[in-house]
């Protein structure tokens, strides 16, 4: 018998367009022979659109307004197998939809309501891979009340860090409100713009001036996997919101161009990092190598990865010899198992 999956995507935050990208791709790789789909988008407002809407939605891939109050029509979910909650970012990878369906008793992908919560957060990810011993950059925190009430403090930690460093909201994903700071000149501005975006950010040390970012992606439960590791190489000055989504304006490869040893730590950092945040299902874990040092230090953890055929995470694990449509199956099949 077939399994019914709920599809959701779109959602609140502003990576709703990657979401929509991602539930088309899907969509086309679940084998229908296995699989009844049912795709609901989820509004910005917090909707969910009927099927006329949510189709016009992932045909145009554009966000479409309307729709039902999301708990008028969560109970609907009941009637599915298993939930594919393919949001990205605040409102949908950071435990609050995760939340909604284990009440419910609604098996899903992915992290549950810890897992998903705890990698969102930038400052609960950091303070939960140091007590892991995973080696990170140096940082510091800020909070929005304080840059209003002093501004100089704030100033001062970020001079602690030294430039370059970065500057980026705690709870965001897809590089949205992160600036790179080369002067303390620049510093006002890049903290006006974090903090118009959540009230919590964090200051980041540069490992070098062009360190080179590689990643891997695991799959699993309590027993993990780990792809082979991936580089991306850009010539913007950072991997920012428009280099991540034009096309041609960054370069994968696969494998990584490191030492066998090299790969080898990054890949045993990840699986320590996921199991540590008590991760489930995927996760593609970020990091940072120095070439000229050997440094290799964690960057972030985003558990709902983009997902569209070309997005790394896919094809971190196409390199291992699992195809698209392998990999969607193997994620449902992990969400029943983890139920």
């Amino acid at each position: 018998m077939k399994k019914r999956i709920l599809l959701l995507a779109g959602g609140q935050s502003g990576e709703h367009e990657v979401s929509l990208k991602s539930a088309r791709s899907v969509l086309a790789a679940l084998p229908r022979d296995q699989f009844d789909v049912t795709p609901v988008v989820i509004s910005k407002e917090g909707r969910w659109l009927p099927p006329g809407d949510t189709q016009r939605a992932l045909e145009t891939g554009e966000a479409v307004p309307g729709g039902d109050l999301m708990l008028h029509r969560a109970a609907s979910a009941e009637g599915y197998d298993a939930v594919f909650p393919l949001l990205h970012g605040p409102m949908g990878e950071d435990g609050t939809i995760q939340g909604m369906l284990t009440l419910a008793g609604i098996p899903f992908v992915g992290s549950g309501v810890l897992g998903s919560a705890v990698s969102m957060d930038k400052v609960m990810t950091k303070q939960v891979l140091a007590s892991a011993g995973i080696p990170q950059v140096a940082w510091r925190l800020a909070v929005r009340r304080e840059w209003q009430q002093g501004r100089e403090e704030v100033k001062a930690r970020a001079a602690e860090l030294g430039f370059p460093l970065f500057v980026k909201p705690a709870n965001l994903g897809s590089s949205v409100g992160i600036s790179k700071v080369h002067a303390a000149s620049e510093l006002g501005a890049a903290l006006e713009l974090a903090f118009s975006l959540d009230r919590r950010v964090i200051l980041e040390a540069m490992t070098s001036h062009r360190p080179r970012e590689v990643e891997v992606g695991v799959l699993g439960n309590d027993a993990p996997i780990a792809s082979p590791v991936g580089e991306l190489s850009f010539d913007a000055d950072f991997y920012d919101y428009a280099t991540k989504y034009t096309e041609g304006q960054a370069e994968m490869h696969l494998p990584a161009r490191l030492p066998a040893e090299v790969a080898e730590r990054l890949r045993a950092l990840a699986l320590e990092a996921f199991k540590a945040l008590d991760c489930a299902g995927l996760a593609r874990v970020d990091f940072f190598y120095v070439a000229e040092t050997g440094e290799v230090v964690l960057n972030e953890v985003n558990t709902m990865p983009g997902f569209t055929t070309t997005s790394m995470y896919p094809k971190l694990f196409e390199a291992a010899g699992i195809s698209y449509s392998q990999l969607v199956t193997r994620l449902i099949e992990l969400a029943l198992e983890k139920r």
